[in-house]
């Protein structure tokens, strides 16, 4: 008994180790530059983190799973871009998120919008790949929607 309770102990910790394990940016500067780096393009998740309930289902149901963060490590950057209610943001933040959500026309949350950027005169200039959201099915459906939109690019 005492080793199946080991074993679980284990197993669990190693899923808390792998969600743990995704870098996610909320510097969108910072975020193309590991892009074009990598060659990845950016998954950019716009987010109401504590207010918006299907963001919290997705969180919950895809983006802090193993199966997305083995995804997530091999096709792209991640970037969080949170419009939160109650935790504090620097202006900076708050600036910078709502250009980019007037940049994309995002008008619901969560929007996951993929894409690809360089910086020209100092500014992001974006190139649009596509954008999902909340997809009902787990991991595997919603993995499914974003490898169509990626393999247009």
């Amino acid at each position: 008994m005492r080793k199946v309770f080991i074993i679980v102990l284990v197993v669990m910790g190693s899923f808390g180790v792998q969600a743990q394990g995704l870098k996610w940016e909320t510097d969108i500067n910072k975020a193309i530059s590991v892009s074009n780096k990598t060659k990845k393009p950016m998954l950019l998740f716009f987010t109401g983190s504590d207010w918006c309930g299907w963001c919290i289902r997705l969180q919950k149901e895809v983006l802090k799973t193993p199966e997305f963060l083995a995804w997530a490590k091999k096709n792209v950057v991640l970037v969080e871009l949170d419009y939160p209610r109650t935790p504090p943001q620097s202006d900076a933040i708050k600036a910078q998120n709502n250009g980019l959500q007037q940049a994309f026309g995002i008008q619901g949350f969560p929007t996951i919008y993929f894409a690809t950027a360089k910086i020209k005169e100092g500014k992001p200039s974006f190139t649009g790949i596509g954008s999902t959201g909340y997809v009902a099915g787990g991991p595997t459906a919603w993995l499914a929607v974003a490898d169509g939109i990626l393999k247009t690019k």
